[in-house]
Parts: C-alpha cells; structure tokens; sequence
C-alpha cells in the first residue's frame, strides 16, 4: 500500500514547485457557509441559470413537433440536446448540494474506501474527458479514511468534473492519493489553464468561474466542494500555476485496520 499511495507524489508532485505557484487552504476546523447563504445560492441557480436552457429546450420541442426536418431544424435540435446535457449537469449538482444539506443533520464519520471514490469520480467525468479530448488516469490504493461516502464522494467528483472543464484538449489528469503523517491526502492533478493569484481567493464562492470566457456550468462545483469539506472538517488545498495546471487535494484522517 505504501507504493500505490506514494506513486502519485512522485509523479505529479515537483510539477508546482516554484515561485509563480498560487495556493489556497481550508483548515479542518473551517465552517462551510452559513445555511442561509447557500440557500440563497440555491435559490439564484434556480430561479436565473435553470430558466435559459428550460426555455431553448420548450422551442425546440415545439418547432420539431410540427413534423419539419429542415437543415435548421436539425441544428435546433443539436441546441436543444446541448441545452438538455447542460441542465442534467446542473440538476445534478443542485440535487449534491440539496443532498448534502440533509446529510449534515445525521452525519456520522466512518471508513471510506477511497479507491470506490476516485472509481465513481472517473466513471462519472471520463465519457466527458474523452469527448474533449482529455485523458483521465488513476493511481488506485486500498487506503481508507474516516470520512461519508457520500460528501466525499461529491467534493471529489466535483474536482475531476472542474478539472475537466478547464483542462484543453490533449491535457491530463491524474487521481490518486499518498500518505501525509496520520492523514491521507486525495489529490486531482491536472494540466489545465491554472488559476490566477487574483482568482485563488475566491475559487471557492459560488457562481466563480476561472476562464473568463467559459459560460458553460453554474460556477458552484467548488462551492460545493468548500461546504461538503466543512462538514466534513477535511482540510483542502490547491495549488496552481497559470497556464500549467493545478493541483487539489483533500487530506482526511487514514482508517486503519486493527491487527
């Protein structure tokens, strides 16, 4: 165990050293946002970012209902699939964070197999990294931590899904984890656009995207990442250098089996 959870920092680790490197942490003992804050998220995403697609889909639909197949028609239709894949992604993460709200009235901490959570995040994201033209890897370890499967399970799909839309094409990532003391740091690394110093502040308020010409999403997938993790009391990191890529990882208590 030790090979597989030390294979990712030698491979990935000397990628952000140096001075242009922008990092960011959260402490185990850092809140997530008060409820009140996260429901007025919620309720901005669903009454502003979910109207647009619902509206390209319904004249979609009523256009092709009259029987035309024009080349127009066609080209509609091609909108309307895009507007229906754009609000599945977002319903998705609404249902996360709605989910993860519950959650936090019962949340009980125990053993999580942290190779069932990188598998789910790369079942999840890899259709979309091969149709951007992006290559996903893992380095899988039978390490386990004291976590939920479900809140961690949300925080890191969200970090591969953010790294897929940033990362161009012919880009990577990689998912593992390594040992750090007592904890076990899961890590996404990607070769991304990076994150600017002005940007690393607020990567993770609602409604931040970091490519200033990406309107693709809601912006709240590392919002979503912050509140799961701060139930959680998991610290998180991220690392970056512009034009290179970054690095998230989240350190979590290693579960360790009696002899």
């Amino acid at each position: 165990m030790h090979n597989a959870t030390n294979t990712i920092s030698r491979r990935a680790t000397n990628h952000f050293a140096g001075k242009h490197e922008h990092t960011w942490a959260l402490d185990g003992t850092a809140q997530p946002h008060l409820a009140s804050e996260f429901e007025a998220a919620l309720l901005a995403i669903a009454g502003h970012d979910l109207r647009q697609p619902l509206q390209v889909i319904q004249s979609a639909h009523e256009l092709l209902g009259m029987g035309v197949r024009t080349p127009a028609d066609l080209r509609l239709l091609q909108s309307g699939q895009k507007a229906i894949d754009r609000l599945k992604e977002q319903l998705a993460l609404l249902t996360s964070a709605l989910r993860m709200r519950e959650r936090a009235n019962t949340l009980k901490l125990v053993p999580v197999c942290v190779a069932d959570v990188l598998r789910q995040a790369y079942r999840e994201n890899e259709d979309v990294a091969l149709s951007r033209g992006v290559i996903i890897r893992m380095v899988l370890s039978e390490a386990m931590v004291v976590s939920d499967s479900l809140l961690l399970g949300a925080a890191v799909r969200n970090l591969v899904s953010n790294a897929v839309k940033y990362t161009r094409p012919g880009g990577r990532i990689l998912l593992g984890c390594r040992r750090s003391g007592s904890d076990l740091r899961i890590e996404v690394h990607d070769t991304g656009i990076g994150i600017s110093s002005e940007h690393m502040p607020r990567i993770f308020d609602a409604f931040t995207r970091l490519d200033p010409v990406q309107h693709e999403g809601l912006g709240i997938g590392l919002f979503i990442v912050r509140q799961a993790l701060g139930l959680l009391g998991h610290r998180l990191h991220a690392a970056s250098r512009p034009s290179q890529g970054s690095l998230f990882s989240i350190s979590a208590a290693r579960f360790e089996l009696p002899d």
